[in-house]
């Protein structure tokens, strides 16, 4: 089983932050920021999802082993986490995307959302025992990638 880490990039989906985020900054629009902007996100960029993946097709677990709670299975078993293992301040995310956009956005702070926390992160050492992998996209590079793609598609 694979568990994503705060997924964004091309093709990602419209109601994700990034997505919304671009949408509104182009129209001239406020962004939401929810908690006040006290949020963590451990962001993980779609072709590091997709590396991951392709890489973990061969490190499939075996049946009869221990699994991860360490009770034998019958049926092989194992959670992935597939994240960036950094988690990056959603004000560094919004700074990130007003740099690449050459915007400053207009912010509507908000309280938190119920049900929603404030840090996410991915504990990857089992990715990286694995695969060797690692990923590493940056909030920088990842951003860009993904306005690039929103403003062939959108803008």
């Amino acid at each position: 089983m694979f568990r994503f880490f705060t997924v964004y990039g091309p093709w990602g989906r419209p109601d994700m932050a990034l997505f919304k985020f671009v949408k509104a900054m182009l129209e001239d629009r406020p962004i939401e920021i929810y908690n006040h902007g006290q949020m963590m996100r451990d962001f993980t960029f779609i072709d590091d999802i997709a590396e991951a993946i392709v890489a973990l097709v061969d490190a499939r677990p075996e049946t009869g082993r221990a699994g991860e709670a360490g009770h034998i299975s019958p049926a092989p078993f194992r959670v992935v986490n597939i994240g960036n293992q950094e988690p990056v301040k959603l004000m560094d995310f919004v700074k990130a995307l007003e740099s690449t956009l050459g915007i400053e956005a207009k912010k509507k702070f908000l309280p938190m959302q119920p049900g929603d926390v404030p840090a996410t992160w991915a504990d990857t050492g089992l990715l990286h025992e694995l695969t060797g992998l690692t990923p590493r996209t940056s909030i920088e590079d990842g951003v860009a990638a993904f306005v690039e793609w929103y403003r062939t598609h959108y803008a």
